[in-house]
């Protein structure tokens, strides 16, 4: 029966039965004294000096017999399997090879041992031949794999000739996939501190053993020389297998371009229809727009939602934005002819992408809407001059002005004409703004209104351009190029036998994908708070939508 054992993060875990509860332990990659083989819910018996980690590639698993070449990493007790060398070979010949290996890699790559697949009853010449093996490559401790014809059991032993004083070593053998593990990124975790980060920079190690090694996989068996070997690209190079794949593919391939190109023909075909209908629509649109502005300036000529106006002002402010209206209207009759090779420039202009689009279409509807603009700065302006003249005139009252050159309020004696020209003024201002803040109150909600639609888009533009979108479709696609961790399943616990392990890639989650490659955006946008935005809509202040040459950070 097989067992899960999961983790995010790289490690195994040792699972022990204590009384009715089961408890989970992290196991160490190192070496560990004084405890025993890995097994869910049994005690070890026997207590063991080391634990040897032989990570083997599972698609050696049914390669003939030969030696082991890869890794031996001694800070971790572990050895890093990558391929198995073929009878007949010459020792000197195997030498020269992983020498030039080494030299290209920088992997001290070596011969490991040996490995025995008996597909028929053993042959005790052959294990003897392979034990003498150890004598002529010199490598301690000289490892032993053996599969025992179709049988799913393994053994796994060590032989220890130079070592005095040789200790008996636990051997836990984990399967892993050479393709997955060659081609994937291991990404540290965020937490880099304590058991967690150690475990990552030793599997890490594991990792960047095979990635490094890639060289070594550049050879099939169909090449001729002296060294044949196994590996996960032994039935044929990658590259080729998909050399022949797009030759049989290469029909169904032009059909589907034919067809393709018969669908964008279709679409320009009807882009031209559609294009006429986006004229007329627009030419509506704005029309429509500009006879809603024109009812609204009348139901503010008038007496709005009950409130006293002045009247004389209010028609006065009425009829002057009625006449930019007007002017509006002739603008717009005016560029009517050349809407048409507007839109369709616009359409095209999706060919250079989604952002492009965007931003032609940011820039459409603030030429569409400079009229709103224009009715918000004025009404802005002088909603602001009221302001700023009933707070001068205040100070007036309060024997104060304003001194521009130390800027700061300073104490002043007034005249009685000063006082008397003062009051009148700020007795015209004061019963003047009502009218005054109702025009800048309803513009300004317009403006804003625009203002955030336009901000909408550029937020959308800023998140296509942040968004690692080869990432995202990687982790979509080929999940295992982007890990985070490992997971390992149980494959066998038996007494005398090593325990075996199958190593899954835990992928890295969508969130970390784009926490990891999100892009920096420039962004020239204002980053005001809400109580600086409140003030200079109190105050009447201008609010651009971009930042100003004084607000500008290096």
């Amino acid at each position: 029966m097989e067992s899960h054992m999961e983790r995010r993060e790289p490690g195994l875990w040792d699972e022990r039965q204590q009384g009715p509860m089961r408890t989970a332990e992290p196991l160490d990659f190192g070496n560990r004294a004084q405890r025993g083989p890995v097994r869910t819910g049994v005690r070890p018996s026997r207590v063991t000096a080391m634990v040897l980690k032989v990570f083997f590639p599972s698609c050696c698993s049914s390669a003939d017999s030969g030696i082991l070449i890869g890794r031996w990493i001694s800070e971790q007790n572990s050895a890093v399997i990558l391929a198995v060398v073929h009878f007949p070979f010459i020792p000197v010949q195997v030498k020269q090879y992983l020498g030039e290996v080494q030299r290209v890699t920088k992997v001290s790559v070596s011969v490991l041992g040996s490995w025995s697949n008996s597909k028929q009853e053993k042959e005790e010449s052959l294990s003897e031949f392979l034990e003498d093996l150890g004598t002529i490559f010199c490598h301690e401790p000289w490892i032993q794999i053996s599969k025992e014809g179709d049988s799913k059991f393994w053994s796994c032993s060590t032989l220890q000739k130079h070592s005095k004083n040789p200790q008996e070593e636990e051997i836990i053998l984990v399967y892993y996939d050479q393709r997955k593990v060659m081609l994937s990124h291991l990404h540290p975790p965020l937490d880099t501190a304590g058991q967690e980060a150690e475990d990552a920079s030793k599997l890490s190690a594991i990792f960047d053993t095979v990635a490094r090694s890639q060289v070594l996989f550049m050879t099939d068996r169909y090449d001729e020389g002296p060294i044949k070997l196994t590996h996960w690209q032994s039935d044929g190079v990658e590259a080729s297998i998909i050399v022949e794949l797009l030759k049989q593919a290469s029909v169904p391939a032009c059909m589907l371009l034919t067809f393709l190109l018969s669908l964008l023909s279709g679409i320009c075909r009807s882009s031209v229809i559609a294009v006429f209908s986006l004229h007329g629509l627009a030419s509506l649109c704005l029309q429509h727009v500009a006879e809603e502005l024109q009812d609204l300036l009348q139901w503010l000529m008038g007496a709005p939602a009950g409130l006293k106006m002045n009247r004389a002002l209010d028609q006065v402010l009425g009829r002057f934005f009625l006449y930019h209206i007007h002017l509006w209207i002739s603008y717009i009759h005016l560029l009517s002819p050349f809407i048409e090779m507007i839109l369709w420039y616009v359409g095209l202009s999706a060919c250079l992408g989604l952002t492009v689009a965007l931003c032609i279409l940011s820039d459409i509807i603030a030429l569409l809407t400079f009229h709103i603009y224009c009715f918000y700065v004025y009404g802005a302006r002088l909603y602001c001059l009221k302001i700023y003249g009933l707070s001068s005139l205040w100070r007036l009252f309060r024997g104060k002005k304003w001194n521009m050159l130390r800027q700061r309020v300073d104490s002043c004696s007034y005249d009685l004409d000063q006082l008397f020209i003062g009051t009148l003024l700020f007795t015209i201002l004061l019963f003047l703004l009502p009218t005054t803040a109702l025009y800048y109150l309803v513009f300004t909600l317009l403006r804003l209104l625009v203002v955030i639609v336009q901000g909408l888009i550029h937020l959308l533009v800023d998140l296509i351009d942040s968004l690692p979108l080869y990432s995202l479709i990687l982790r979509l696609c080929r999940s295992y190029r982007l890990a985070a961790g490992v997971k390992f399943r149980v494959l066998e616990q038996q007494d005398g036998k090593p325990l075996r392990l199958l190593m899954q890639i835990n992928p890295l989650s969508y969130g970390g994908v784009v926490q990891t490659y999100r892009l920096p955006t420039y962004s020239c946008y204002p980053r005001d708070s809400w109580a600086s935005l409140c003030k200079k809509l109190f105050l009447g202040e201008l609010i651009y939508p971009w930042k100003h040459k004084e607000d500008k950070q290096n």
